[in-house]
């Protein structure tokens, strides 16, 4: 686990905005949720890079069911705290979802562009199902009911945070928490 006194050091890094024990207890919650739902099934986890990699590994040990797991990598931040508003995949699939049942396991939810992309990509490969499970939706542009989420973890304030998978310049994801981040002036 990582050394907080460190963490707490750093004048960017603000209070939990969502604590370990309040992750731990809705993911448990997600699980079961999700294993009804495909009960009888075995749903296809798509991990979206970097930052959905900790709750995934999570979310999938709470999903009582055979699971399949892949991943794909999107970027429309590149190293900065707001996105650039252009999505690329930087890494596709490996596995065919042609008459799956395929959840997108997504960190956060901004503007929800990011997400857009991936249903108008997946679906075009043909799965029998495609939903949407996101750790976090961040208040603002979107609203969840338009961007079709299936499963939410926690809706936050609009800050930028970090931890529990979300970075900034690739540091903090080791965060057992999510915290708000203030970037240096």
């Amino acid at each position: 686990m990582a050394d907080e006194a460190s963490f707490r050091a750093d004048p960017s890094i603000g209070e939990p905005v969502v604590t370990e024990a309040e992750i731990r207890e809705r993911i448990a919650a997600l699980g079961r949720e999700i294993t009804a739902d495909y009960a009888g099934r075995a749903p296809l986890l798509v991990g979206v890079l970097k930052g959905a990699f900790v709750f995934m590994a999570d979310l999938a040990r709470a999903i009582d069911l055979a699971v399949e797991v892949d991943f794909m990598a999107v970027s429309s931040y590149g190293a900065a705290t707001k996105t650039s508003g252009v999505v690329r995949i930087v890494k596709d699939l490996d596995l065919d979802l042609t008459d799956r049942d395929v959840l997108i396991v997504e960190d956060i939810i901004d503007s929800g562009l990011t997400l857009q992309y991936l249903r108008r990509n997946l679906m075009a490969r043909g799965p029998a199902s495609l939903e949407v499970c996101a750790l976090l939706v961040r208040q603002g542009q979107q609203k969840e009911a338009d961007l079709g989420l299936r499963y939410v973890g926690f809706t936050i304030p609009p800050d930028f945070v970090i931890g529990y998978g979300l970075d900034v310049g690739e540091r903090y994801r080791n965060l057992p928490d999510v915290r708000s981040f203030t970037p240096p002036a």
